[in-house]
């Protein structure tokens, strides 16, 4: 917090990378859900199994964290990681062209509902 009362904020990135079963048709069928649920909490797809979401600051990600963790697949291999956004701003492409997602997000751009 800074100042008493006032939330401090300070923009976070969630990103989200997996792999997982696609063999039987229940296996593609559950990591689709598992996509469909990323997608639908926020997050955007940065290429093939990584996906990323903005917070306004570590509490808002911490509880898509727990969303996460609450609708993880029972198979497969899935990682997160908490960047800050001048750290994701900071990622170098090295093959290929950054995408939307990956610039950097000044603070007059976001707007919260």
């Amino acid at each position: 917090m800074g100042q008493e009362g006032v939330m401090d904020y300070r923009y976070m990135r969630i990103i989200v990378m997996f792999d997982l079963p696609t063999g039987t048709k229940e296996e593609r069928r559950k990591a689709t859900q598992f996509r469909k649920f990323l997608l639908d909490d926020g997050y955007s797809m940065l290429q093939y199994s990584v996906y990323a979401r903005l917070c306004p600051n570590r509490d808002n990600a911490n509880k898509h964290l727990a969303r996460l963790e609450y609708k993880k697949p029972v198979t497969g291999s899935v990682r997160a990681i908490m960047v800050t956004e001048n750290q994701f701003a900071s990622m170098q492409v090295i093959v290929g062209t950054k995408t939307l997602q990956e610039r950097k997000v000044r603070v007059e751009q976001l707007s919260f509902f």
